[in-house]
């Protein structure tokens, strides 16, 4: 069983990455603007289907390793932290084509396809399968044994929180898709904001001591 401090402790940690505007966020605002309120909750289930499937993935292959070497878990949070601020230099390099690619409109498609796209951004999200590799494992009891079982409550922890708040940037995109079409600098602003933070949390993990 996983401590009730442990437990608060990944919460605390999980809902900033969630919330920083990256892969998945933006996809979901831009399914949004261009497919409405329904298309965006589709892609929001897809995307959610897509990142269980990471969960385990991790879960019972890299959670093994993990629980069985100080040095693989070493080597996986600094590798973790250095693709964290990639991926932040990147998101920043490149927020004017994720403004581009939100605005763009799709041709109209069915609730399976829509689904299908969402699951495939989920299941290939790096930020999310980063977070799972470095930071899940630093949450876990290594005492009370079962890693792979904590580490995949853990991950399905993530993924129903990433439900919810992404589910509140479809509504939300959805209801003010034409504030959003008007101005594709809020969007490039949202990306450039993400990219700055995910850098934080790529030096900050840098900084965390292992549960061994």
């Amino acid at each position: 069983m996983i401590p009730l401090a442990n437990l608060v402790a990944f919460v605390l940690v999980a809902i900033p990455i969630i919330l920083v505007p990256g892969p998945s966020v933006l996809f979901v605002i831009g399914r949004s603007l261009s497919l409405g309120r329904i298309g965006g909750l589709l892609s929001v289930v897809g995307n959610a289907i897509g990142g269980l499937v990471v969960v385990v993935a991790v879960a019972f292959g890299v959670g093994i390793l993990i629980a069985q070497s100080l040095v693989v878990f070493t080597i996986v949070k600094i590798a973790g932290a250095g693709y964290l601020i990639y991926l932040g230099i990147q998101a920043i390099r490149h927020r004017r084509q994720h403004a581009d690619a939100a605005n763009a409109t799709p041709p109209s498609r069915g609730k399976l396809r829509i689904l299908t796209q969402g699951f495939l951004v989920g299941v290939s999200n790096p930020k999310t399968i980063v977070f799972f590799i470095a930071v899940l494992p630093q949450f876990v009891d290594y005492g009370a044994g079962g890693i792979p079982l904590q580490m995949l409550l853990l991950g399905t922890l993530f993924i129903v929180i990433a439900l919810l708040t992404d589910s509140v940037w479809a509504l939300v995109a959805g209801v003010a898709r034409d504030w959003f079409a008007r101005s594709p600098r809020r969007i490039e602003a949202l990306g450039a904001t993400g990219g700055v933070v995910m850098i934080g949390l790529g030096v900050g993990s840098l900084f965390v001591g292992n549960r061994h």
